[in-house]
């Protein structure tokens, strides 16, 4: 007998149908027992008699019974169970009562048992919301004419030139973990004009907040042939609106589940930096640098929205300082760099890109780097290079904010932060 979902089974009233799943809960009313099965589409109330003896919670089942509509049971319908078989039982009891999960509590507990705390359904929604964004994501810069590219993850220097590098031994050399796919998706803009990767970036940062991992999932982007930062921004805001309808089609139980409050899409208002700036000082009397820390990030976010009604913002016209070598600059200190924010969060950062080789190594060498350590790179610009942009949105950032999550490490299914490395 085919299989049949928890989802399903509202088309099979007075039905045999087969289940498989995980035992969810159990409850004892004397001489009938009810089971709660979860599978991956998601609960289903199974009514049991005294002939079966229910284990432990978790143990994952197989159900043969006939579907029946009953009002008081989750969904409306449930399955009077006539076979019942277990595949494997479990053998003690979950450390965390999966069907009483809550984010709130120590989110340390949560993340030290994340293999069992995984399948509860609060805990795995925004995983199945992320993977539709990031199907989204494909899915719309495919349509636009680029190509998925692939780059190392074990690299020679640092995209930024920065010193936040997980150091490794390869061999006889000293190497790092990429902490961006920056210098070679501007490489390949030269082969294929537009290109995009899906992959992991790794930051050593010793942060410990709601908001960092030093491991997380980036959706790059870089596109040839622009007019400037403009026409960068211009694709982003047509890619997160893809990427959130694609989430609100196909992950709709999980969001619904979540109570997703979907933003306003109808305009991403851009501000340059120096007006943010001023919008910081002057009317949110908070003294601001260069770059804006996770405060003011959200009091310029708090600000958008209570102005204008939007959830995006778009920060324009960062100074060099605030930038890495490669930002395009302006020639009065600013660039063509710019940051998305998201709900009063970091979610983007990008711009346009310099493509002329002498102004590269001219950058390089006003960082205080010593171009000769990105020669490899260097080497692509003196044939040709049209004028280029992108950015890269954090997956997980871009979850949290969706889905309120209090963490960024509830929107990875096992994250890596200052002090994990388990499970």
């Amino acid at each position: 007998m085919s299989r049949t979902l928890a989802s399903q089974i509202a088309a099979h009233v007075g039905q045999t149908v087969t289940l498989q799943g995980f035992l969810h809960w159990k409850r004892d009313l004397g001489g009938i027992q009810f089971a709660l099965l979860r599978d991956r589409s998601g609960i289903v109330q199974v009514v049991v008699d005294k002939r079966f003896e229910l284990p432990l919670a978790e143990s994952s089942m197989r159900v043969v019974g006939e579907v029946v509509a009953n009002a008081k049971a989750p969904g409306g319908y449930e399955v009077v169970a006539q076979e019942i078989e277990f595949y494997a039982k479990a053998s003690e009891p979950s450390p965390i009562e999966i069907p009483k999960e809550e984010w709130r509590v120590n989110p340390e507990t949560l993340l030290e048992y994340r293999y069992v705390s995984l399948r509860g359904e609060k805990a795995r929604a925004p995983l199945k919301i992320q993977a539709a964004l990031v199907r989204g994501f494909r899915n719309y810069l495919d349509s636009q004419g680029f190509t998925e590219i692939f780059t190392p993850k074990i690299v020679s220097a640092g995209a930024e030139g920065g010193s936040n590098l997980f150091g490794i031994d390869y061999f006889e050399h000293r190497a790092y973990l990429a902490q961006s796919p920056q210098l070679y998706k501007q490489i390949m803009v030269g082969v294929f004009e537009r290109v995009y990767e899906v992959a992991p970036v790794f930051r050593a940062e010793q942060h410990a907040t709601s908001r960092h991992l030093n491991e997380y999932l980036s959706l790059d982007v870089e596109m040839g042939f622009i007019e400037s930062e403009q026409d960068v921004m211009n694709l982003e805001e047509d890619l997160i609106r893809a990427m959130l309808d694609e989430a609100r089609h196909t992950a709709a139980p999980e969001c619904e589940l979540l109570g997703v409050e979907w933003p306003n899409l109808a305009e991403m208002p851009r501000l340059e930096h120096p007006e943010a700036r001023r919008i910081l000082r002057e009317e949110l009397g908070m003294p601001v640098g260069a770059d804006f820390n996770e405060e003011a990030e959200r009091a310029l976010g708090a600000w958008a929205k209570e102005k204008w009604g939007v959830d995006f913002l778009f920060i324009s016209k960062y100074p060099e300082s605030a930038r890495p070598f490669y930002a395009y600059p302006e020639g009065d200190g600013s660039t063509r760099g710019f940051d998305l924010l998201f709900r009063g969060l970091e979610i983007t950062s990008g711009g346009q890109r310099i493509h002329q080789y002498e102004v590269l190594v001219e950058q390089l060498k006003k960082k205080g780097h010593d171009p000769a350590h990105f020669a490899g790179y260097l080497e692509v610009f003196k044939y040709g290079m049209p004028p280029h942009g992108g950015f890269a949105i954090g997956a997980e950032r871009l979850t949290q904010k969706l889905v309120g999550l209090p963490n960024v490490r509830y929107a990875r299914a096992f994250p890596r932060d200052r002090h994990r490395l388990t499970p």
